[in-house]
């Protein structure tokens, strides 16, 4: 069985994040107009605090997951920048009713992320130069930070790959879409709720009745799971995967992210939701590859 820890360091370390938006709003009715865009409870947010969140089309399917960041004079939104052409799109569409201005400002900032054992007490113990910096937790001893570009960071850590972020990512149960998943799943699908993504109580936005039903209604049949393996060939989004059903193999679920290191392999895979967690995997037509589920790091309701 793989290690759970495979991929944190012993010690605090820096991810290079280059391929994350930092989108703003601001103005008069920034906070009510993407209050009622999204899944989290922006209201409910003091200036300063943070919630991961989703942007869905009117049927209910996720556009984008976000990290929101609530500040005293805006609003930033973080999440990968293959997502902002649909996304940013469908956003603007009924700001023209609002005072508020929605920019893409990625250009200003450093995404970084900050992983390793000791990480919380280096970040508490540190003093950094540039008042601008935006700290956000993801798990314990792991954080994503902002930099403004001027002036430029400098942290004196070991740097590690930012694929093995990702791979935290999945370990962590957190889902990353792309561009081929873009709109293809609901909230509940990725496992949202668990992740506190999403507010059942907040009244209208974009998609909330079809999230609600499937809430209330048990209208949601998927989940996100954590699969771990082996293979020798790249693995990739576009693979197809099979689960053993008897004697039998049955192409099943879509994977959202991959974590390869040589023949290595971590998943995040939408199934089936009762999938029985001691279900066998492999590759396509592949019997030299296998996985497994591993536990998610979170209940699932």
């Amino acid at each position: 069985m793989m290690n759970e820890r495979l991929l944190f360091p012993s010690e605090p370390s820096v991810y290079h994040l280059n391929d994350i938006a930092v989108i703003r709003l601001e103005g008069p009715d920034a906070i009510k107009y993407l209050h009622g865009q999204v899944t989290c409870d922006v209201t409910a947010l003091a200036p300063g605090q943070s919630t991961l969140g989703a942007h869905c089309t009117p049927k209910g399917k996720v556009l984008a997951i976000f990290r929101l960041v609530r500040r005293e004079q805006d609003l930033l939104l973080i999440y990968k920048k293959e997502l902002t052409d649909i996304q940013l799109a469908e956003f603007k569409k009924y700001a023209v009713f609002s005072k508020v201005s929605i920019t893409d400002i990625s250009e200003q900032y450093h995404v970084t992320g900050i992983a390793g054992t000791g990480t919380d007490n280096w970040l508490n113990n540190t003093v950094h130069g540039n008042a601008n910096e935006i700290k956000l937790q993801v798990a314990a001893d792991r954080w994503l930070m902002l930099s403004e570009k001027q002036p430029p960071l400098t942290l004196s850590l070991p740097e590690q790959p930012a694929a093995d972020w990702y791979g935290l990512d999945i370990l962590d149960g957190i889902p990353q879409l792309s561009k081929r998943t873009q709109a293809e799943f609901i909230p509940q699908a990725l496992n949202l709720q668990a992740l506190h993504a999403i507010s059942f109580t907040k009244g209208c936005y974009t998609g909330q009745e079809i999230i609600a039903r499937a809430k209330y209604r048990g209208a949601n049949n998927r989940a996100l799971f954590i699969l771990q393996g082996h293979s020798a060939k790249p693995v990739t989004t576009d693979t197809v995967l099979e689960r053993q059903i008897g004697e039998q193999w049955r192409g099943t679920g879509t994977i959202l992210d991959v974590w390869q290191k040589q023949e290595q392999v971590l998943l995040s895979v939408v199934l089936a939701s009762d999938t029985q967690h001691d279900s066998l995997f492999r590759v396509e037509n592949d019997p030299d590859t296998n996985f497994t589920i591993i536990p998610l790091p979170y209940p699932l309701d």
